[in-house]
């Protein structure tokens, strides 16, 4: 039997700077035919016609992977790596400049908040949209149309345009109408990033659900607890390349020993945040640096005793004045699994005053109370309530073995420590 998906040396280039534009609508076509005539008129550079540097980038180079019907494959790596490109190429929404896909089946695709969504049309509509997109007809629709909307949540808002629907609300709609229109083949990029603790529950449980209906799902998350539960087979991105294929678990081993690790010692206990390959694309880097101290301010390179205090000076930038902002730490396992966050909205004695320009936060943790092992952390920042720049494994952290109890007994078991006192009864 023929894989349902076939990849053949995909590759796909794109050219930096101004020389293309990859998803121009008509407004932009006909702006840049406006201007063709102006560019001409610029100073040649790099020997190009109208001046625009002719620098290449691959984003994927010579990818070949068979996918049975039925498999349930995570694609992993860091940002950067090629993962949303492979599926944008899978989704058919850009073409490969080298290789084929061959795909057999009705495919559905949740790659970005509201992907295919017309703003202008209701949630009811984009539901009979989508599934048209889909090649159902009305009656398969209608069928599933009460499932679809109990899944997302959107109640009385079901007949409202959906360019005045919350990003929440969005991702619902979209990841239910993905889900519920019987595709053969399932693509979701990232949508655990996206809406509240239960609504991710309701996903992962979906996804789990078209595993055990012999559906095919291809998976890209940073939440590799989820990616190792849900998924069988795996496939690790690096610069664009295929470094790894092999079941779930090989691929996530392999993901943190070999890449995820690579890069993570701490030469020094600051930390440049402006170019750093942890910030996904669609923010801008607000986060500019950040530097770690621990016990008597002694710079962080890397190790910290368990209970050791743990001080995190962020440098943020804030291009406009503002009155509300915020930074955040998240500290999670080596497999995205959140243990605790700090933020500054926490702090009782906050005081909101409007500023503009450089800014530094400092938190201070007098005792970190996790356990023995390997911790990455995460910083963002907020801004009127919303996550305006964040930044994946921005430090490794590697806590390391002591005697925090003062008995000569090393805790080992569990995620963080807790104070507790006993007492035996006479």
């Amino acid at each position: 039997m023929k894989p349902i998906i076939e990849i053949r040396n995909v590759s796909k280039q794109y050219l930096l700077g101004e020389a293309v534009g990859l998803y121009g609508n008509l407004r932009e076509t006909v702006t840049q035919t406006f201007l063709r005539p102006f560019k001409s008129l610029r100073p040649h550079s790099n020997g190009t016609a109208d001046g625009s540097a002719q620098s290449s980038f691959w984003a994927l180079k010579d990818i070949n992977l068979d996918i049975d019907a039925a498999d349930t494959v995570a694609v992993i790596g860091a940002n950067g790596a090629g993962k949303s490109t492979l599926l944008k190429i899978l989704s058919r929404i850009t073409d490969p400049t080298e290789g084929q896909v061959i795909v057999r089946g009705r495919l559905a695709s949740l790659l970005e908040v509201g992907t295919g969504f017309h703003p202008e049309l209701t949630g009811r509509e984009n539901i009979y949209l989508n599934g048209s997109i889909l090649g159902m007809r009305k009656q398969e629709i209608e069928t599933k149309f009460e499932e679809i909307t109990n899944f997302a949540g959107i109640g009385k808002f079901l007949d409202t345009p959906v360019k005045r629907y919350s990003s929440g609300m969005y991702v619902r709609l979209a990841f239910s109408i993905a889900a519920h229109l019987d595709p053969e083949i399932l693509v979701v990029d990232e949508v655990l990033a996206v809406g509240d603790v239960a609504f991710q529950k309701r996903c992962l449980g979906k996804m789990a659900e078209a595993r055990t209906q012999n559906r095919t799902v291809i998976f890209v998350s940073h939440n590799l607890a989820a990616v190792e539960s849900l998924c069988n087979k795996g496939l690790v991105l690096h610069q664009g390349a295929a470094v790894f294929c092999g079941t779930a678990k090989e691929a996530i081993r392999f993901y943190l020993q070999k890449i995820s690790m690579a890069g993570a010692s701490t030469s020094s206990h600051i930390v440049d945040l402006s170019n750093t390959p942890g910030r996904a694309a669609k923010y801008r880097p607000h986060l500019k640096r950040v530097a770690l101290y621990t016990e008597n301010n002694e710079p962080f390179i890397g190790e910290l005793r368990v209970g050791g205090p743990l001080k995190i000076v962020i440098t943020v930038n804030l291009e406009e004045p503002c009155t509300s902002f915020d930074a955040s730490i998240g500290f999670d396992t080596l497999s995205g699994q959140r243990i605790c966050t700090a933020h500054s909205a926490y702090e009782p004695n906050r005081v909101h005053e409007q500023r503009h320009g450089e800014q530094i936060f400092t938190c201070f943790i007098p005792n970190l109370p996790l356990l023995p092992g390997e911790y990455q952390i995460g910083l963002g920042l907020d801004m009127a309530g919303h996550e305006v720049d964040w930044v994946d494994e921005a430090v490794h952290l590697t806590v390391l073995r002591s005697d925090y109890y003062g008995t000569g007994v090393v805790p080992t078991q569990g995620t963080f420590l807790i104070e507790n006192h006993w007492a035996l009864a006479a």
